[in-house]
């Protein structure tokens, strides 16, 4: 017989999902309202407020899409790119990959900038395919490479689109909560976003924005968009500011519950303190890291303090020691992606899960199961060099 489902209580320290807050999971649990009730409506208008906030832009077309993050990538494309339209799009680890299949199947034409994967996208590379493609009507990019922890520079990418009268598509989904995301001061036109990275927020919701720019390509355009559920056209009727809604499709009502109460915790804190709290709690855990004898697979100054990307040592195995993290300790950390495959550990540190505790846990942890396995690591050193940067 089919018994309910209890899961264990896990301790997530992998690429996402993170931990979410019990106020988050207290939320979600409140009775359920018609997607169309007034109360519910009021709802929407704070949450898009609130998605403003994180977002930093008053873009009026700012709105969570009912699906995962890749239905919000999968919107920012869909509605922007035009079969024949040639898109610059970046990559430089997994997540540039997905961007190349939207382009394609919209019909359009991917002009690729490769880099290697651990490294943030070459702004000359960008500059020089502006110039080989004058034509290129997109630049599409990801901010916070999930499967590698490198940032990028959005604001000077953005701003080269700008020069070459071309729209951005950027990816925030690992970025938004944990590091500073600057809408409309890089000038982006459309921004997506995940809610179980940084926001803490159970997974399956996707914040997007969109700039007048895009909103104006959106109208503009001369054939229906592929996607009908993801057409902005139709949804900016039940999302837009007008008091009444047209009905689009019905809501996740508690899931947004959910994901107001993760936006209204990130804005009782304030975007500068959330940054800070994830940069010293990454500070700790590199320390410790270092101190134990392993080594970041990407340079300080470009790494995410929400994602560390860790070499794995010489001859360790690594799918036995994720396993063993998990049964043992019931700590999840992440596996390296594509290139990077049994290479790299990514060990997330992101919106609740970033605190003391859970850097201490994984340390612990961490060297607990190396020692065993024979690791060449230093033991007994980690915790006290990731204590001497929480109290330093």
């Amino acid at each position: 017989m089919t018994n309910s489902f209890y899961p264990p209580r896990r301790t997530l320290m992998g690429p996402g999902p993170s931990d979410v807050s019990p106020r988050v999971l207290g939320a979600l649990s409140r009775p359920t309202i018609g997607h169309l009730d007034p109360l519910f409506v009021q709802l929407m208008d704070e949450i898009k407020e609130l998605l403003q906030y994180a977002f930093q832009t008053d873009n009026e077309l700012t709105l969570p899409v009912s699906a995962p993050g890749s239905a919000g990538m999968e919107a920012c494309f869909v509605n922007l790119v035009s079969p024949g339209d040639k898109v610059i799009v970046c990559q430089n680890g997994v997540f540039g990959g997905r961007m190349k299949e939207n382009v394609e199947r919209c019909g359009a034409t991917a002009v690729m900038v490769e880099d290697n994967w651990g490294e943030p996208v070459g702004i000359d590379k960008v500059a020089t395919a502006f110039e080989q493609h004058p034509d290129a009507a997109i630049l599409a990019f990801v901010h916070a490479e999930t499967s590698t922890g490198v940032r990028s520079d959005a604001a000077a990418l953005c701003a080269l689109a700008t020069e070459h009268n071309a729209l951005s598509i950027v990816d925030t989904v690992t970025s938004l909560g944990g590091i500073e995301v600057k809408v409309d001061d890089w000038g982006a036109d459309a921004v997506y976003s995940g809610t179980q990275k940084c926001l803490s927020c159970v997974p399956g919701i996707a914040p997007v924005t969109f700039s007048e720019r895009a909103v104006a390509r959106i109208n503009d355009r001369s054939h229906k968009v592929q996607s009908w559920f993801l057409d902005m056209q139709l949804v900016m009727g039940y999302w837009g500011g007008s008091s009444k809604r047209a009905y689009h499709h019905t809501a996740p009502v508690n899931d947004l519950y959910a994901l107001h109460e993760s936006l209204l915790m990130l804005q009782e804190e304030g975007l500068e303190a959330a940054h800070r709290r994830h940069r010293h709690n990454h500070q700790a855990l590199v320390a410790g890291l270092g101190a134990m004898g392993l080594a970041m697979a990407v340079a300080p100054e470009y790494r995410l303090p929400q994602l560390n990307s860790v070499l794995i040592p010489e001859g360790v195995d690594d799918g036995l020691v994720r396993s063993a993290l998990l049964q043992e300790f019931d700590l999840e950390i992440g596996a390296g992606l594509g290139a990077l495959a049994g290479k790299t550990w990514r060990i997330g540190l992101m919106g609740y899960a970033s605190n003391e505790r859970n850097v201490i846990t994984c340390l612990n942890a961490l060297e607990a199961v190396l020692a065993r396995q024979g690791a060449p690591i230093t033991t007994g050193a980690a915790l006290d060099a990731a204590q001497a940067v929480f109290r330093g």
